[in-house]
C-alpha cells in the first residue's frame, strides 16, 4: 500500500499538471481536490466564493481532506489556501507526505497573467496582489512541507523527480 503524496505550492506552481503525470509514474490515482469539492458541492469554486464566501469554502476544504485521507494510493493536488490551515496539515499528513512545488515567482507571474478562474486573483492590481500573496502563503507552505520540489522545469521532469527523491521507482 502506497502512501498518499499532497501536492501543495502556491497557485499555479503546477499541482494539477504534476499531480497527474506523478499518478500515472506512480501507480496512484489523482484527485484534484478544488474539483472534488466542486464535486461534492454542485458548483464550481467561483460560485462558491460568490455565493457562500471564503469561509464556507475553507470548512468544505477540511471537510475534503478528511474525506479523501481515509484512501491510500493517491496524489491530492490541494488548493493553494488548504495547507495554510494548521488543522488541514494534520488530517493531511496522517495518510502521507506533502510535498511543496516550489515555482520562481516570475514564472507564477507569468502562469497567472490571464486567468479568469481563480476568484482571488480577478482584481485590477494582479501582480502586486500575486507577489504579496506568494510572500505570505510561502513560509506556511514550506512550514507543511515534508520534501521541497523545484517545480521551474516541465511537469514530466518535476513528476519524475519527486518519485527519485521519494526512492520510488515509475510504473511504466
Amino acid at each position: 500500500m502506497k502512501q498518499n503524496l499532497i501536492l501543495c505550492g502556491f497557485m499555479g506552481c503546477g499541482k494539477s499538471t504534476v499531480g497527474r503525470r506523478l499518478a500515472k509514474l506512480s501507480g496512484r490515482e489523482f484527485i484534484d481536490m478544488d474539483s472534488f469539492i466542486e464535486e461534492q458541492q454542485g458548483m464550481s469554486i467561483q460560485e462558491i466564493f460568490a455565493s457562500l464566501g471564503e469561509p464556507a469554502f475553507r470548512q468544505m476544504e477540511t471537510e475534503a481532506a478528511r474525506v479523501l485521507t481515509q484512501k491510500q494510493e493517491l496524489v491530492i493536488a490541494s488548493g493553494g489556501g488548504t495547507v495554510l490551515n494548521p488543522e488541514n496539515v494534520r488530517i493531511l499528513k496522517k495518510s502521507g507526505k506533502i510535498l511543496l512545488l516550489d515555482a520562481p515567482l516570475a514564472a507564477l507571474q507569468e502562469r497567472l497573467k490571464f486567468d479568469t478562474q481563480r476568484p482571488l486573483l480577478q482584481r485590477p492590481d494582479r501582480r502586486e496582489f500575486i507577489e504579496q500573496l506568494y510572500k505570505q502563503r510561502f513560509p506556511l507552505y514550506q512550514q507543511a512541507a515534508d520534501l521541497v520540489i523545484p517545480a521551474g522545469a516541465p511537469g514530466n521532469v518535476v513528476a519524475r523527480t519527486i518519485l527519485q527523491m521519494l526512492g520510488e521507482e515509475e510504473m511504466q
